[in-house]
């Protein structure tokens, strides 16, 4: 499977280039960086493949693009692609709304797969929160996070889909719409990732966590899913970890 990379000089682009130079089954087709980045024209660990803006690498081919970057590149690498039916893994997150109904417009040219988190087992935990929800919404929700330091002190992609989601899960099975789960935010040294669920039932509490040990799980999950895309051919239209959990 060729693997073409955008924000390969990221946290977990860095993670996702050294995982697929590390496997014979795969190849790295491009690592693509910003225009301004200090690795443009660099080769990737000594081989043939230099970094280099997407613009300049629309021509290479590949099976699959993984996208770890940021939202305004992440949407101007949709527009280098046009109407090219490449299969997209999207972990970029911080889209606004409208941003996001513009990346849901480009699946109409290719399939694409979007996740807040693509860390190996988040699904299976989201979709056990949730299913919490739906059995006891009359339990108050809150989520919480606590990553690394250097990360912005405001709640990550992962934080805002939880808290959307136990929403609308409790409003439906109460018939009305339930009080807005509150977010709590923790930066602290070099913590990858913990995300937290917890449910006040009054004289009992439940908690959910799910906790990252090394930035390799987003790399490994976000592998799984484009071979999961390209396995089988798939239309083009917007897809989730739960479509890939279900096949």
């Amino acid at each position: 499977m060729r693997i073409a990379i955008m924000g390969a000089s990221g946290r977990v682009g860095t993670r996702l280039v050294e995982l697929v130079l590390a496997n014979p089954g795969l190849e790295l087709a491009a690592a693509l960086v910003s225009p301004g980045s200090r690795l443009v024209g660099i080769p990737v660990a000594g081989g043939s493949i230099e970094y280099r803006p997407a613009d300049a690498a629309m021509k290479n081919h590949c099976d699959v693009m993984i996208d770890f970057s940021a939202p305004a590149a992440s949407l101007a690498l949709q527009e280098e692609i046009g109407t090219k039916a490449i299969p997209m893994v999207i972990g970029t997150t911080g889209f606004t709304a409208e941003e996001d109904q513009r990346l849901t417009a480009s699946c109409v040219y290719r399939p694409m797969l979007v996740s807040a988190n693509f860390a190996h087992g988040f699904e299976a935990f989201r979709l056990a929160a949730l299913d919490f929800a739906r059995r006891m919404p009359d339990a108050e929700a809150t989520v919480s996070e606590i990553y690394h330091a250097r990360k912005k002190a405001e709640p990550s992609g992962t934080s805002r889909l939880l808290a959307r989601q136990l929403f609308e899960a409790r409003s439906r099975a109460m018939g009305f719409a339930a009080p807005q789960p509150a977010i709590t935010v923790h930066r602290e040294g070099d913590t990858v990732g913990v995300n937290e669920v917890r449910f006040d039932l009054g004289s009992a509490e439940a908690s959910f966590t799910y906790r990252v040990h090394t930035l390799a799980a987003y790399a490994e999950g976000a592998l799984a899913a484009a071979q999961w895309l390209v396995s089988t051919p798939r239309p083009a239209g917007r897809y989730s970890l739960a479509d890939s959990l279900n096949d």
